[in-house]
């Protein structure tokens, strides 16, 4: 061994494991969950009248902290929802002048449609505001 070798003090091991912050959903993450946001009103259609409402709240109280566009998504959608909620009631009294039923038909396509437009400018991207929507929850 030559004389140098004899007295390099080895180097520092490694520093040990630190706990790290989770790691922040990806922005394709984000677009996703906000998609699935909106088209869970249409768990509607199979469940009940209720599901319109329950499947964007569901999402929404389970993800808002952690995603920014769920946050605005959830809260986009539960007002829309909440919106033909009030439309579709305000249809079953003027079921009374017979003009409820074709209201109700209309309001009923208008919200799928909607919900489907939602989550296709979501999953582009784009924040989407829905028209003619009460805005409950800002």
């Amino acid at each position: 061994m030559s004389e140098e070798n004899r007295y390099t003090t080895p180097p520092p091991p490694p520093p040990p494991p630190t706990a790290s912050a989770p790691a922040q959903p990806s922005e394709m993450d984000q677009r996703n969950w906000a998609m699935f946001t909106h088209l869970s009103a249409l768990t509607g259609i199979f469940t009940g009248g209720l599901g319109f409402i329950l499947g964007p709240l569901i999402l929404w109280l389970i993800k808002k902290d952690q995603m920014p566009q769920v946050n605005e998504a959830g809260k986009e959608a539960l007002n829309f929802q909440l919106t033909m909620l009030i439309a579709l009631l305000i249809s079953l009294v003027l079921i009374v002048i017979l003009i409820g039923f074709p209201l109700m038909f209309a309001v009923g396509i208008f919200d799928v449609v909607m919900v489907i437009i939602a989550a296709v400018q979501t999953s582009n991207g784009t924040r989407y505001r829905y028209p003619l929507t009460i805005r409950f929850i800002n």
